[in-house]
């Protein structure tokens, strides 16, 4: 007998603790349970932040621009490992300098067709390394962008998702896209 291979994510409790698995493929819809998920911004050699556009066969806010990329780790995954696979298979690239910006960043929002994310979802900044791969499946289009051309694409709620409307400015605030771009130096944020 062959058992089909799902991808699981993590579901959570209200204070954030594991309560159990369920196949990603069944999580989201219009009343999507708590769960563990992760975002990621990465910057190149010259401080550019990347930003992609979610692919239109999306289940949950397709064809928006957003952060880099997002992600679930599996069950007993370690996130950073997780992270670096998801930046493997959704852009083809290997992440260095990876670190934990916000690690209590937590969201709820509504897709037009009426798909929820309901996530606390920990943010990670990296630089990559080498020229991106985009899975099509999962990245529409790409543009590398100066900090500030973020910062202003999240005054326009209609231009980027929601979630990188909310994560922006607390970036902002833990001195990400300063102009300094070694980002190893920079300090975790609670």
């Amino acid at each position: 007998m062959v058992i089909e291979n799902q991808e699981l994510v993590v579901l959570l409790d209200d204070a954030g603790r594991g309560i159990g698995t369920a196949p990603k493929a069944d999580v989201h819809h219009a009343s999507t349970p708590l769960h563990l998920a992760f975002s990621c911004y990465l910057f190149d050699a010259a401080g550019r932040v990347l930003l992609t556009r979610r692919a239109l066969g999306k289940r949950a806010f397709p064809g928006v621009w957003t952060n880099s990329f997002c992600g679930h780790p599996g069950p007993d995954e370690v996130m950073e490992q997780a992270v670096a696979r998801r930046a493997r298979d959704e852009l083809g690239v290997e992440v260095t300098e990876l670190r934990c910006v916000l690690p209590d960043f937590r969201y709820h929002a509504v897709d037009s067709s009426g798909v929820v994310e309901n996530e606390i979802c920990p943010v990670f900044c990296a630089r990559a390394l080498g020229p991106l791969g985009p899975a099509p499946a999962e990245i529409m289009d790409w543009a590398w962008v100066p900090w500030s051309q973020l910062r202003t694409a999240v005054t326009l709620p209609w231009a980027i998702s929601p979630w990188a409307i909310k994560q922006v400015p607390l970036l902002d605030a833990a001195g990400v896209g300063r102009g300094d771009q070694d980002l190893s130096s920079k300090r975790r944020s609670a």
